[in-house]
C-alpha cells in the first residue's frame, strides 16, 4: 500500500529547485498532481500544495477523502474506481467545478453543500448491495441547485429522479442503464429543468414505452438531444402539430357528447335509414301523417300520447321500407298533410307512412 506524501510527489514531479529554492518553495508552485493507478490508499496533508488546481486519484484503492481541506484552489479532483463509501472533506473546496466519483461504493450522494462552483458531478456505476439504489441527499441537491449543469448518476439502479427538479440550471443529464419505467415519472421533471439541453436515457425500461421519444420531446420545449439524437424542429414542430389536432378532436367529441340527447336515440335509428321519415303515432280519432320534422319534435317534447305503447313504435320500422312514395300519396288528403310543401319540392326524396287503425 502506498500513501500519498509531499516528499512522494516532490519526488515525482520532476521539479528543479533553483538556487536557494526549497522544496516547499517548489511544491507551493505545482498546479497539477497525477498519481492514478499507483495503488494508494491514502492521502496525506497537502497543505504546501496551495496552488494545486488539479489532482488526478483515480483508480486507486482509497477508501477516504482526507486531507484536501487547504487545497482551496482545487478545481478538478478525479477519484474515479477507489474505494470511497462516503462523500466528504470536501465542503472547503469553494472553487471545485468538476467532481469525478464514478465506480466508488458511495450510497448517498451527500456532503457537498458549500460546493458553489460546482458544474459538473459524475456519480455513475456506483458498487452498491445488490437491490439497492443510489440516493440524493436534498441539501446537497438545493446547495447546488444553481451551479450544477452536468450530472452523471448511469448506472445506479436508480427507478425515480424526480429530486432532481430542485436543480434548476442542470442542462445535462446522463442517467443511463437505471431502472426508470414510466414516462409520465419524467414529465414533472422536464416541466421544471427549462434549461436541459440534452438527456441520455438509454438502456432504461421507459425507452421501450410507445411514443417515449415523441412524448418527451412534447413535454419539453428546451430538449435538444435525446439519447445521443438530435431533436431537429421539423421533427418537434410535426409533432406540435399532431397534438394541437388530437387535443381539438378530443374537445369536439366532448361538446358533441354533451349536446347528444337521449330522447333522440329512437329517432336517429330512422336516419340511416331516409334522410326525411314520416313518421305516425296514434290519436284518439282520425289518424294523422306526420313528418319528420313534426315527429321529432313531439318525441322531444317528452309529451307521448298516452295511447302509443312500446309495441307500436317497435313496429314502424319494421313496416316503412315496404311503401313508395306514389303509394302513400294516394292515401293522403289535403287535411292530412301537415308540411305540404314538402311533396312539391323535387329535391326532397321521402317515405310517407300511414297506420290505419
Amino acid at each position: 500500500m502506498v500513501r500519498l506524501t509531499l516528499d512522494l510527489i516532490a519526488k515525482n514531479s520532476n521539479l528543479k529547485p533553483r538556487k536557494e529554492e526549497t522544496i516547499a518553495q517548489c511544491l507551493k508552485k505545482i498546479t497539477h498532481i497525477n498519481f492514478s493507478d499507483r495503488n494508494i490508499d491514502s492521502i496525506d496533508d497537502l497543505s504546501l500544495c496551495r496552488n494545486l488546481s488539479v489532482l488526478y486519484l483515480y483508480d486507486n484503492r482509497i477508501s477516504n477523502i482526507t486531507n484536501l481541506n487547504y487545497s482551496t484552489n482545487l478545481t478538478h479532483l478525479y477519484l474515479q474506481n477507489n474505494c470511497i463509501s462516503c462523500i466528504e472533506n470536501l465542503r472547503s473546496l469553494k472553487k471545485l467545478e468538476k467532481l469525478y466519483l464514478g465506480g466508488n461504493y458511495i450510497a448517498v450522494i451527500e456532503g457537498l453543500e458549500g460546493l458553489e462552483e460546482l458544474r459538473e458531478l459524475h456519480v455513475e456505476s456506483q458498487r452498491l448491495p445488490l437491490g439497492e439504489k443510489l440516493l440524493f441527499d436534498p441539501r446537497t441537491l438545493r446547495s447546488l441547485a444553481k451551479s450544477l449543469s452536468i450530472l452523471n448518476i448511469s448506472n445506479n439502479n436508480i427507478d425515480d429522479i424526480k429530486d432532481l427538479e430542485t436543480l434548476e440550471n442542470l442542462n445535462h443529464l446522463i442517467a443511463v442503464d437505471n431502472q426508470l419505467m414510466h414516462v409520465k415519472d419524467l414529465e414533472v421533471l422536464l416541466k421544471k429543468l427549462m434549461k436541459l439541453w440534452k438527456m441520455d436515457l438509454n438502456g432504461n425500461p421507459v425507452c421501450l414505452k410507445p411514443k417515449y421519444r415523441d412524448k418527451l420531446i412534447l413535454m419539453s420545449k428546451s430538449l435538444e438531444f435525446l439519447d445521443g439524437k438530435e431533436i431537429k424542429n421539423l421533427e418537434r414542430q410535426f409533432l406540435m402539430n399532431w397534438k394541437a389536432c388530437k387535443d381539438a378532436k378530443k374537445v369536439s367529441r366532448k361538446k358533441s357528447i354533451k349536446s347528444e340527447d337521449p330522447s333522440n336515440s329512437y329517432i336517429s335509428n330512422f336516419e340511416t335509414i331516409r334522410h326525411i321519415v314520416p313518421v305516425c303515432y296514434p290519436q284518439v280519432g282520425k289518424p294523422k301523417v306526420v313528418f319528420f320534422s313534426d315527429a321529432q319534435r313531439y318525441f322531444v317534447s317528452g309529451n307521448p300520447s298516452s295511447e302509443c305503447s312500446q309495441e307500436d313504435k317497435t313496429q314502424i320500422p319494421e313496416d316503412m321500407g315496404n311503401l313508395s312514395l306514389k303509394e302513400s300519396e294516394s292515401l293522403l288528403t289535403k287535411n292530412d298533410i301537415h308540411e305540404p310543401h314538402l311533396l312539391r319540392n323535387p329535391q326532397v326524396k321521402e317515405t310517407l307512412y300511414e297506420e290505419k287503425e
